[in-house]
């Protein structure tokens, strides 16, 4: 019994192979293109830009004129800002014998041109160089010290405080009108008894 040869493929089938495969290849990339996901957008919002508060000036350094009752009287020294009426002393070689230190208050802060005069005991005599009246120091003031300004109480005394330590020293008496509470009137009562320093 012979083996009967196996039938050749046809042309005909080969033909209807191809086009099934070439079917099948472009069904999937039809398939694969409709379900793709969807483009998503992405949106940046830039933040708004923030207030920059201005620098406040750097403080220098400041000269005082001490004079009294002290080992090294009658000098301009140059301190440090922000220095007290006991720094001067020091500078100045400290109290004298019979210095009267219940007339000076050590603590009180300094500012540039101030006279530091320590009164002997028993002495009673005006200085050389009165003070010229109130001047108050806006910029580094308690609020002890601006209730001392004409129409401040305490409410409006914490008002400036407030201002200054959120925006920086004040430069200009018309920006104090910046201070909820203070207006023309009040700045025309302040004018020549506040110090920018």
């Amino acid at each position: 019994m012979t083996d009967n040869p196996a039938p050749e493929s046809s042309p005909r089938n080969t033909i209807i192979a191809f086009f099934i495969v070439v079917a099948a290849i472009v069904g999937g990339a039809v398939l694969l293109l409709n379900n793709r996901p969807a483009v998503v957008e992405i949106i940046i919002n830039t933040p708004q830009p923030t207030p920059t508060r201005t620098p406040s000036p750097t403080p220098g350094p400041i000269t005082v004129y001490v004079t009294g009752a002290v080992n090294q009287p009658d000098q301009l020294l140059t301190l440090p800002p922000g220095s007290r009426v006991q720094d001067a002393i020091d500078a100045a070689g400290g109290l004298a014998s019979g210095a009267d230190v219940e007339r000076v208050n050590l603590a009180d802060r300094l500012h540039d041109g101030d006279q530091v005069h320590v009164f002997s005991i028993g002495q009673d005599v005006s200085l050389a160089t009165p003070s010229a009246g109130l001047q108050v120091y806006i910029n580094t003031a308690t609020a002890e010290e601006l209730d001392a300004l004409p129409g401040v109480g305490p409410a409006l005394a914490a008002a400036i405080i407030a201002y200054r330590d959120a925006n920086g020293g004040f430069t200009t008496l018309e920006q104090l009108d910046e201070v909820e509470g203070v207006g023309p009137a009040l700045l025309e009562d302040w004018q020549g008894l506040i110090v920018f320093d």
